[in-house]
């Protein structure tokens, strides 16, 4: 069309200078501006032909230049974008800057001067520079790409030098001016796009100053941002790589640049390759892909030289290993493009060939790499950061599998992606979770895989390497913040690495900050876990001779003893033995040489360390402050250590040496004890400082393993501190009762004396208690002194510091001393009756606070400059109120002691005593009311005191106070329910909260009176189970201490035992049925603690952490336990189990009205399974009469559509219920009598107790009308036609018949031919179809072959194997274990708990009617290689940039090497989003020119775009609407295209029998109406597609692609084309 513009132009007037004239006239339009092209581009080929004008031509050709297109593009340059039409100003703006390059490039060929380049390419090289952000850069880069081929190589070779240049700077991101850091994205790409592919046609220096730039080492190819450099290299690939072909072009190619010779260029490609961007990697795919191409065409040698080292180069060719090096590539690409469709059942047949990689990797002649195993990295790091979780674990599994197979040669590059990459993709907490069918409990399998992988890399790394690459590896895992599981199987995979003398001071510092960033994780076991592999690594990895033992020291304080490393665990005595086999070797440390000390044995270092922590300095007599325990803590682990040390090294020498060796360390610290109570300027820090060590090394002692009780040293130093209680206890009475504590900085020392008080006395305790005991004279002594002090200070006058200070600590000590007698009866001071003490306590004002003292006067207190900052913080407000509030909290533990010692004097009314001699016990209401007030007043940590006080309190005045009553448990609640976040004190508070509230008198008490305390306690009894779904473990305090009182109480009384449990059996119906279901996080958690747990003694943590039993199981394991330990015989409970049978049935009718349709594993179908496990534990307890009230819901239940593990327990409960009660057989056949439609599939059920009527029929002597009805009953359901039911009811003649053969019952004879025959027939089915497997199948299934009613009736049936056999998820699998584990709850003596003589539990799940799906599963994992697999189809040459969206549709077709028809398909008729995205895909793939939709807004529709697939961004969409639709078909008739409508009509033709013309229009019908009439009238022809089946019509979308597909491929077949 545009030779007929300019050649009906051209007729019209041969004056060139006219016509040029006439079109620079008037506004500088886009078709005025590309009609001018259009002209001029005629006239420059008449020039080339030498027919055009001789002399006019050139000067009107200078004088368009200069007059109209250089002022245009100066215009353009000059203004920014935008006009009154803002939608199409930036398209038309951008084709007119096209059109006035092109024409501005014939001008200048026209003209004939070159000059006329030269000096436009510097005016715009000038402009480009200045202004490269603004938006005139785009004008001055079509002026350069324009004019640059007229640039002459020689003459203006420095003009191009400098545009190339500047132009790859600023594609690369590099300023003009140098301002910024680079320019806008858009100025990158149109210099990429456009100058630069016009620059390196101009060749030589043009093209050497491009590759200069590209490969130049400032450039930084292999860094920084790879998009624009992918972008620019993309752009001139065909340029800078080298061209195939003739003599001439290999003299070409000598003087051109070869990327693929240089290492930057790969390293970029390679970068590209693992971008997050799909643009990106896609250009670097065809940057690789072309390479290889260009170099199998050349068939020369290349080489690219390595970056650094001897290793392999980045890419090479060798004509004589052409082949490998194409199978190689050819796979890499291939994996590389199957990676981007992101679908795991795409890529895991691919897989295999990365396998192949390795394989032509690796020379087998020397084991050397031939490529390099960068080349392999990207293939990785492109799973691992894949979208697609799956595929990542694949990536990662795939790698770790790497050494299991082959042994690859060591490369840094592997070095360095295993601490990079890898290292990043392991942190993903989900990779770790357990493979389907894996059991509960087991290791992860990639964590046994990354322990296997880097025990076998370290083995191989060169001896040289190996201790920076584990120091890498450590500090990689403290460079950011890991969840508990990552850290947990990298520490253990660490902790597996052979001994090895690899680290030093540098890798025992980065192994402590991995233990601190272990404690920031909230799973405290596997936090613990964590810190013993961590202390595991560091023995097996240390160098010894490197680090001191006062590193060593130093490491091993950053572990918890209280979470890892416990005293008696294996851990603690491996480390002993290390230490032993070790002392020699350490590097000397800083303390023996300070002290004279060159040896650098282990005692010597203890003893150094002790004396140098009792040594006191001058400058501590200054200091007020309590000192750190961290010295403390690191002494006495180390004298502990050191003495276990010895006693390895001297087995057998007894107690004698054991004690000699603890008196050599501790000398210093015992005889200044001896000297507390003589020395009284001893240093305060020295005491504190002793004392603390006292406590530290009491504390440190203790055994956690099982021989506690054989510790030799702990009675050794038990001893020794025992001979200093008399020193110290003087010392701390003094201290206490002196009104030497007069700071507030003193109360932390209150608090030390007070704790190694309590250690005496119960190490007194410990070798019996003697009444002329020195520690019981100082206890009376301290009781009497703190009495005397508190009633003084109650005179009324005004405080001071000292004095509220000395209020607090002997309030703090009368608490310590209740404490004491309250937790040691050998410690009752008087007798029960009322004592100084208990009066004092009686009459004490509850919750009575402290006035703060006045400012001036605290300063007086602060003597100690260095305490000064202190004492005003600690004396502010919120200070002041922590004291107060401890010694509120003080008070409540003194009032707790007294009510649980004269709980009998508690008057049960309200009246009030007259005359107490007891006020706060004899008044209970009044003090209930000060323990209302106290929970307002004091802070969560510290209510614990006041609850206990309730426990005694309520009971007794529930009837008389309920309102009062119902406030606590309502106050108490709110308390418990803001703590459910906090860790440290929220399971004490909840345990002492529930044991006041679900106390068992309140429970009974309230059932009894049913009041409003009733309903409340059952509204925080939900509550509280609501809660357990967030926090788990919540529910478990609750069932424990129920069931655990509810067992005491039956065991005291005789009838009326379970009365309290009666009225609150919801309860235990609740907790029979709980159990969350967690999300996928919090069940891999869940997962990883049980194999923490199941790894026993081989894991200190287990034995220094208690196991509290917190997980949901263990709600269901004491509610079971509980049921068992019922007595049938006992009418209360009975009555409580019979109650329970109903409420199971109530929930199971509910749950199954709820949803009449439920998933497998969902949490309506674990209810429901949970319940009939229940009911089958109960069952031994239910009695005839009452299963006549409950045998039709049962039997209904079998009516219902349940999963299979219901199913089983439904038919296994009847089959019970018949054979011990065989009166409800009519009932039973009844169940068959209802009619078929009814029935459905749930007569499978039936037919299945069928089965088992050996087992029913037992203990009946007469079973022949039994068995004949059995027969009559299943013969009718043999011939049903449903193939399930059929199935199950010739199982069950089978067996019925063998039954019957073994009795030989005479009257069956008539049956006998009719039995037989179907049973043959079933028998011998021809052929290997799915009807004759699932005949075996079902006959092998476990509930027919194996399973026996009787003999598997036990828990561990119910609880692990038949939900195991049933295919329910492993959450529901409770293992016997768990039952004898939790002892809460006592074994129930008759109940039988394990198997007896089946072999159910050694089989293995796999139900019959799914086995298929499994088997065909594993036949396809277990494919070695396929043959063939999937391969999209990439189109290479789509590498246009984001610049080229905005061209014309058909333009970026050409772009992209895209075939376009004349084909118009017409959708305006089409409604659905979805049908019209998926045309516009199809149009798209086989190129049609346009698609005519009814309004563009469907392109923003989501169901459009996910079918569409982006194919909108690739496919003209043109809007006419319905109306518009005739005048549109008319127009394109008068174009010349045949209108094809796509509908069934009595003229339509067959589809297989029509030619396309080329102009077809294909107009779509509407989904429910097809094409309208009046439009049948405007089609030339309408087409048919020929139907085999019963359907009328096809969807539209298939109807369309057909007809798209049968055109495409006849205009394939009428060009000679046989690829699309």
């Amino acid at each position: 069309m545009e030779w007929v513009l300019a050649e009906a132009l051209l007729s019209q007037s041969r004056d060139p200078r006219a016509l040029l004239g006439a079109l620079c006239q008037g506004e500088a339009s886009a078709e005025r501006v590309e009609t001018l092209r259009f002209l001029l581009q005629r006239l420059e080929d008449e020039e080339a032909r030498g027919s055009g004008g001789a002399g006019a031509l050139p000067e009107a050709a200078r004088e368009v230049a200069a007059g109209y297109l250089v002022p245009l593009l100066r215009s353009l340059r000059g203004r920014p974008a935008g006009g009154p039409d803002p939608s199409l100003q930036p398209r038309h703006r951008r084709r007119v800057l096209r059109a006035a390059g092109a024409a501005l490039r014939s001008c200048v060929r026209l003209a004939g001067r070159p000059q006329l380049a030269a000096a436009l390419a510097e005016e715009a090289l000038r402009d480009l520079l200045a202004g490269w952000r603004a938006p005139g850069a785009e004008a001055a880069v079509e002026v350069l790409a324009a004019v640059g081929p007229c640039l002459r190589p020689r003459e203006d070779g420095p003009l191009l030098e400098r545009v190339a240049g500047t132009a790859v700077a600023l594609a690369l991101g590099g300023g003009g001016d140098g301002d910024e850091a680079g320019p806008a994205e858009d100025a990158a790409a149109l210099v990429a796009g456009r100058l630069l592919p016009v620059l390196v046609q101009c060749g030589g220096a043009a093209l050497r100053a491009v590759w200069g730039g590209l490969a130049a080492p400032g450039a930084s190819l292999g860094s920084g941002r790879v998009e624009e450099k992918l972008l620019v290299l993309s752009a001139l690939a065909e340029k800078l790589l080298p061209e195939p072909g003739g003599d001439r072009a290999r003299g070409a190619r000598e003087a051109g640049p070869d990327a693929r010779r240089c290492w930057r260029f790969w390293r970029t490609v390679q970068a590209g390759l693992g971008q997050a961007d799909a643009l990106t990697r896609k250009r670097a795919r065809y940057l690789l892909q072309r390479a290889v191409e260009v170099s199998a065409e050349l068939g020369a040698d290349c080489t690219c030289g390595p970056q650094e080292g001897n290793g392999p180069s980045l890419f090479w060719w060798s004509e004589r290993k052409k082949d490998e090096l194409l199978k190689f590539w050819e796979n890499y690409i291939l994996i590389m493009e199957t990676l981007e469709g992101n679908q795991i059942h795409v890529i895991k047949p691919v897989l295999p060939k990365l396998n192949n990689l390795f394989e032509y990797a690796v020379s087998e002649e020397n084991g050397c790499w031939l490529f390099h195993p960068s080349w392999h990295m990207c293939i990785y790091k492109r799973m691992f950061e894949s979208e697609n979780k799956i595929l990542s674990k694949e990536g990662v599994i795939h790698f770790l599998e790497l050494y299991e197979t082959k042994i690859l040669p060591f490369s840094p590059e592997f070095s360095e992606f295993i601490i990079g990459p890898l290292m990043d993709a392991l942190s993903e907490s989900s990779l770790y979770s357990r493979s389907p069918g894996q059991p509960i409990g087991s290791c992860s399998p990639l964590g046994l895989k990354l322990q296997k992988f880097l025990v076998t890399y370290i083995s191989l790394l060169p001896e040289e390497i190996k201790s920076s690459f584990l120091l890498k590896f450590i500090r990689k895992m403290t460079s950011r913040h890991w969840c508990a599981v990552p850290i947990l199987f990298l520490s253990k995979a660490l902790a597996n690495v052979p001994r090895h003398k690899a680290l030093g001071i540098d890798g025992l510092l980065a192994l402590r900050d991995v233990i601190h960033c272990t404690m920031i994780t909230h799973q405290i076991l596997l936090r613990g876990a964590a810190q013993c592999y961590l202390l595991q690594t560091a023995m097996n990895l240390l160098d010894v001779e490197k680090v001191s033992l006062s590193d060593v020291s130093t490491f091993l304080m950053s572990l918890r003893q209280e979470e890892s490393l416990g005293r008696g665990t294996s851990l603690w005595t491996e480390l002993c033995d290390w230490l032993r086999v070790n002392e020699s070797y350490f590097k000397p440390s800083p303390t023996c040489s300070s002290i004279g000390l060159h040896k650098t044995s282990l005692n010597a270092y203890v003893k150094s360390i002790v004396q140098e922590y009792v040594k006191s300095s001058a400058w501590e007599r200054e200091n007020c402050f309590m000192p750190d325990w961290f010295e403390a803590k690191l002494v006495s682990l180390m004298v502990l250590l050191a003495v276990d040390v010895e006693g390895m090294k001297t087995q057998y020498s007894g107690k004698q040496r054991t004690e000699n060796v603890l008196r050599i360390f501790l000398d210093p610290l015992l005889d200044v004890l001896m000297k507390f109570s003589t020395n009284a300027y001893m240093p305060l820090l020295k005491t504190d400082r002793c004392l603390q060590l006292l406590l530290k090394l009491l504390n440190t002692c203790r055994l956690k393993g099982s021989s506690a009780q054989d510790d030799e040293v702990s009675t050794v130093l038990q001893n020794f501190f025992m001979s200093t209680t008399e020193s110290i206890s003087e010392f701390i009475l003094r201290r206490l009762t002196m009104n030497e504590l007069n700071s507030v900085s003193d109360l932390d020392r209150c608090h030390l004396y007070l704790m190694v008080l309590t250690e005496l006395i119960n190490l007194h305790l410990k070798v019996g208690w003697k009444r002329g005991n020195p520690i019981w004279r100082v206890i009376s002594l301290l009781k009497n002194a703190s009495i005397q002090h508190l009633q003084e200070m109650d005179s009324g006058q005004e405080p001071t510091v000292g004095s509220q200070i000395q209020r607090v600590v002997s309030m703090a000590a009368l608490a310590m001393v209740c404490e004491a007698i309250d937790q040691k009866p050998e410690l009752q001071l008087d007798s029960l009756h009322a004592g100084p003490l208990e009066s004092f306590l009686s009459s004490l004002q509850l919750n009575q606070t402290l006035q703060k003292p006045h400012a001036e006067e605290q300063s007086s207190y602060a003597h100690p400059l260095e305490c000064s900052s202190v004492l005003e913080e600690s004396s502010s407000s919120q200070g002041w109120g922590k004291i107060v509030a401890q010694y509120i909290h003080d008070q409540w533990v003194c009032l707790s002691f007294l009510l649980k010692k004269y709980h009998t004097l508690i008057p049960t009314t309200g009246s009030e005593i007259l005359e107490p001699f007891l006020p706060a016990v004899q008044m209970p209401i009044r003090t209930l009311q000060s323990a209302l007030e106290a929970l307002t007043v004091l802070s969560s940590d510290q209510v614990l005191p006041v609850f206990h006080c309730l426990k005694v309190l309520v009971p007794k005045l529930l009837t008389s106070s309920e309102s009062l009553c119902i406030e606590s448990f309502d106050m108490a609640w709110k308390i418990i329910s803001s703590l459910s976040n906090t860790q440290l004190i929220f399971w004490a508070n909840l345990k002492a909260f529930v044991q006041f509230v679900f106390d068992n008198k309140v429970l009974t008490i309230a059932a009894k009176i049913k009041g409003q305390a009733y309903f409340k306690i059952k509204e925080i009894m939900y509550k509280i189970i609501e809660m357990s779904a967030i926090k788990t473990g919540v529910f478990n305090t609750l069932i424990s201490y129920c069931c655990q009182s509810w067992i005491v109480s039956a065991s005291n009384v005789s009838q009326g035992s379970l009365s309290s449990a009666k009225n609150y059996s919801e309860l235990i119906l609740e907790a029979c049925i709980f159990g969350t279901v967690f999300r996928r996080d919090q069940r891999l958690v869940q997962d990883v603690q049980t194999f923490i747990e199941n790894l026993g003694h081989d894991c200190a943590a287990n034995i220094v952490m208690e196991n509290t039993k917190r997980e949901d199981h263990y709600v269901r394991i004491c509610a079971v336990k509980f049921l068992c330990l019922l007595d049938g015989s006992n009418m209360s409970h009975k009555l409580f189990i019979e109650d329970l049978a109903i409420k199971l049935l109530d929930k199971d009718e509910l749950v199954s009205k709820s949803k009449k349709r439920y998933y497998v594993n969902s949490l309506q179908h674990r209810v429901k399974n949970r319940v009939w496990q229940t009911l089958l534990v109960l069952f031994p307890r239910l009695d005839q009469n009452f299963l006549n009230g409950i045998i039709d819901r049962i039997f209904q239940a079998g009516f219902t559509n349940n999963q299979a593990s219901i199913k089983y327990f439904i038919e296994w409960i009847i089959i019970l219920i018949l054979h011990k009660f065989p009166q409800f057989l009519p009932k039973f056949w009844d169940c068959f009598s209802y009619g078929e439609e009814n029935l459905k599939t749930s007569i499978c059920t039936f037919l299945a107790v069928l089965s088992h009527l050996d087992i029913i029929t037992q203990n009946i002597p007469e079973k022949k009308l039994i068995l004949k009805q059995a027969l009559i009953v299943v013969l009718q359901w043999c011939f049903n036609h449903n193939f399930s039911v059929r199935l199950y009811a010739l199982v069950a003649l089978k067996k019925l018949w063998t039954v019957c053969k073994v009795l030989s019952v005479e009257e069956f004879d008539a049956l006998t031919p009719v039995i037989e025959s179907s049973l043959h027939q079933v028998e011998s089915m021809h052929g290997a179809g799915n009807a004759k497997k699932n005949w075996q199948r079902i006959q092998e299934h476990f509930f027919f072959a194996t399973f026996h009613p009787l003999k598997d009736y036990c828990l561990e049936t119910i609880f692990y194997i038949l939900p195991r056999l049933s295919g329910l998820i492993e959450d529901e699998w409770i293992t016997i274990d768990k039952f004898t584990r939790f002892t809460d709850v006592p074994l129930a003596a008759g109940f039988q708990w394990y198997l007896s003589q089946t072999q159910l539990s050694k089989l293995k799940p796999g139900d019959w009617s799914q086995q298929d799906i499994g088997t065909n599963l594993v036949e396809a994992d277990n494919q070695a290689e396929w043959t063939d697999v999937q391969k999209k189809i990439i189109p290479w040459n789509s590498r246009v940039s984001d610049l080229d969206l905005e061209l014309l549709f058909q333009d970026r077709a050409a772009r992209l090497g895209k075939s376009i028809s004349r084909l118009i398909v017409v959708a305006s008729l089409i409604d659905k989003p979805t049908n019209l995205g998926g045309l516009c895909r199809t149009c798209e793939v086989f190129g049609a020119s346009v698609l005519v939709v009814g309004s563009l807004q469907c392109i923003s529709d989501k169901q459009f775009q996910h079918l569409s697939v982006s194919a909108e961004q690739w496919l003209p969409l043109v809007e006419v609407k319905p109306p518009q639709l005739i005048d549109y078909l008319q127009q394109k008739k008068t174009e010349g295209y045949t209108i094809i409508g796509v509908e069934q009509t009595a003229k339509s033709l067959d589809l297989t029998q029509y030619c396309f013309p080329e102009k077809s229009l294909l107009l779509l019908g509407n989904e429910r109406e097809g094409i309208p009439a009046n439009l049948i009238q405007q089609l030339d022809v309408c087409v048919e597609i020929p139907q085999q089946g019963i359907i009328r019509s096809l969807n539209v979308h298939v109807s369309g692609a057909l007809l798209i597909w049968e055109y495409t491929r006849q205009q394939l077949l009428s060009h000679g084309d046989t690829k699309p």
